[in-house]
């Protein structure tokens, strides 16, 4: 999850374009670091009053063709809901490039509100309507080396957590008010350790950069987003916090074995 969305979502590293083999040349610009832990972690949706309203899962595989692919599912059950994958590529220095993201929403009722597209090998962001409903889709071109990231946020973030960087900067793809892609900051928004003194925990925060203007206007309607991770655990996500979709609710996907209370004390 987990975007704006997951969840999800590495070492960064950033250089010239490199191919993986056998596959087409990506045009990520970020690099992510290769898991050092695949498979399935398990963990559960809160609402914003810590009520656990739902199951969810994170996965990171590594495919027969060497690609790793991620995916992520958060909600409520028999309600709103979110299922994200990204699949990357392994480049010649042994980082991830992204080659695509995708993000699927639903409704309180189960039905698909639609899809967000990136297509990194392409270059072209997309925004999917559901089928049936008269709208047409939308499309938005990349930058020559784009670094638009809105579903490996668990792998984007681990070097803040780690201490090997102070910012990292990165760009979301929105579909609310047409699709358009905008810049975004993360940084360390504190670090702490849990009182039996097992685990140290590093909070990061992000924000959408619209610009001094309408940056200034919108910071109070924007929702409170967040990852915490354990810099000293081998894939360190923990939990995030973040809408499920455009003007959908706001929830925590916590990993299985994490108190929310530990990460967030001060959440209503």
């Amino acid at each position: 999850m987990l975007g704006p969305h997951l969840l999800l979502a590495a070492a960064l590293a950033l250089g010239g374009l490199l191919p993986a083999a056998g596959a087409a040349r990506a045009e990520s610009a970020l690099r992510l670091a290769m898991p050092t832990r695949f498979g399935v972690v398990p963990a559960s949706t809160y609402d914003k009053q810590g009520r656990r309203v739902g199951d969810a899962t994170l996965a990171v595989e590594k495919l027969d063709d060497g690609n790793v692919r991620m995916f992520a599912q958060s909600g409520f059950d028999g309600a709103e809901r979110n299922v994200v994958s990204a699949v990357l590529v392994p480049t010649d220095d042994g980082a991830l490039q992204l080659v695509e993201q995708s993000s699927r929403s639903f409704d309180g009722t189960g039905s698909p509100l639609g899809t967000l597209t990136v297509d990194h090998l392409a270059a072209i962001g997309r925004c999917e309507p559901p089928a049936g409903n008269g709208k047409k889709t939308k499309t938005v071109e990349l930058s020559d080396e784009d670094r638009v990231a809105n579903i490996p946020v668990n792998l984007l973030f681990l070097p803040l957590a780690r201490g090997q960087r102070e910012t990292v900067e990165f760009e979301l793809l929105l579909c609310s008010s047409g699709p358009r892609v905008v810049k975004a900051r993360a940084e360390v928004g504190r670090r702490v350790r849990t009182e039996d003194g097992l685990r140290d925990i590093v909070e990061i925060h992000y924000e959408m950069d619209f610009g001094p203007f309408l940056s200034r206007l919108a910071k109070p309607f924007v929702p409170k987003v967040a990852v915490w991770f354990d810099p000293h655990t081998p894939d360190g996500w923990l939990a995030h916090r973040m809408p499920l979709f455009a003007k959908g609710p706001t929830v925590m996907v916590v990993r299985t074995g994490v108190a929310p209370d530990a990460l967030d004390p001060e959440s209503d």
